[in-house]
């Protein structure tokens, strides 16, 4: 599941950048809060595709 809202997010991350539509920002955090969650969960030895 949290690969599915990763992809989701740097998805609309990458298309707010084509777009120049950002929603505030509010894409930018989520996607670094996604990215921060798989470093954590790689750094612990958990399998992050779970």
């Amino acid at each position: 599941m949290l690969w599915t809202i990763f992809w989701i997010l740097l998805i609309l991350w990458l298309l707010g950048i084509v777009t120049s539509y950002t929603l505030g920002g509010f894409i930018h955090i989520l996607l670094v809060i996604a990215i921060v969650v798989v470093l954590i969960r790689v750094i612990r030895g958990e399998n992050p595709l779970r």
